[in-house]
């Protein structure tokens, strides 16, 4: 006979892929004992640069029940956003991920109607959504679910299918069946680590954010370091490369969610409609867009760094 537990764990994982999520992995919420002395020596080492918010909420990054309360479940999700298409080469670059409408936007949605679902088949179930939102540590969630392992380039790679995905968390207070954390499968390669065009990944498995070219064009809000001039590779907002080298994203397949394809000025603009571009082209092309995040000033202060 099957338990509710067996029940419950089937439903939510049809109901993650019936939404369109790549895979759905669930642990048990507690403490994360292994991660805690790391997060503490990475902060230590002020690797979090300006990015200030990570030192905040210490103790609810590390244990979910403090951010939900009667927490028992956390099911982690990967969503797709590999692109079929991909920027001119004549162009300054922008993360794959950046192409189409803000993730943040896009999985919200996906998530309120995942767990609104949960509490019409399953009854009263209360939890929070998170993308990239809160004090939570989504590739230690998703590495504990078994979705992946936590890569030499702090990524979370997944055999077959590669690292261009999203994570997201729903915090549940219900008790499920739980996966398990798989296999480390970087091996002896070292492409990232040779790859990083500012050396940020200061040794396997550390990357130091304040060395990232993600940080120095979304985050840094001042003017980056000129010591940093010539290390780009034309990169004007986030960073691939890490990525791109990646054995496993050789497996890496375009996605299927319409909301992340590119608008056709993305795709086809040159370094030169990029150094002339307006506000108002700006507005237009890139309204719900993950670049607005640097705002028009951010990126014309990256896009003057890289001539």
């Amino acid at each position: 006979m099957i338990n509710n537990k067996e029940k419950y764990t089937k439903f939510i994982k049809s109901e993650a892929k019936r939404l369109g999520f790549l895979s759905c992995g669930i642990s048990k919420a507690g403490f994360l004992v292994e991660e805690a002395p790391r997060l503490e020596s990475w902060l230590n080492k002020q690797m979090n640069g300006q990015m200030s918010y990570m030192e905040n909420n210490f103790d609810k990054r590390l244990n979910p029940t403090l951010l939900v309360d009667g927490a028992k479940s956390v099911v982690s999700l990967l969503l797709n956003y590999y692109p079929s298409e991909i920027q001119n080469s004549d162009s300054y670059k922008i993360s794959k991920y950046a192409y189409g409408q803000d993730y943040h936007f896009v999985i919200k949605e996906k998530l309120k109607e995942f767990l609104s679902s949960i509490q019409s088949s399953i009854g009263e179930v209360s939890g929070r959504a998170f993308v990239d939102s809160a004090p939570v540590l989504d590739k230690a969630w998703a590495a504990k679910s078994g979705l992946g392992w936590v890569g030499k380039n702090s990524n979370l790679i997944t055999q077959k299918v590669g690292s261009f995905y999203f994570i997201a968390e729903l915090i549940i207070d219900l008790d499920l069946e739980y996966d398990h954390a798989t296999t480390d499968h970087c091996g002896s390669c070292t492409a990232c680590i040779d790859a990083c065009p500012t050396e940020a990944i200061v040794s396997p498995y550390i990357v130091d954010g304040s060395k990232c070219i993600s940080y120095f064009t979304i985050e840094l809000k001042e003017n980056i370091p000129s010591e940093m001039k010539g290390k780009f590779d034309d990169w004007a907002f986030g960073c691939d490369v890490c990525q791109d080298v990646c054995p496993w994203n050789k497996f890496s397949k375009p996605h299927s969610e319409p909301l992340f394809n590119p608008s056709p000025e993305i795709l086809s603009m040159s370094k030169k409609d990029w150094i002339e571009i307006t506000e108002e082209t700006f507005k237009a092309v890139f309204k719900n867009s993950p670049l607005k995040r640097a705002k028009f000033e951010g990126l014309k202060r990256n896009i003057n760094y890289l001539e």
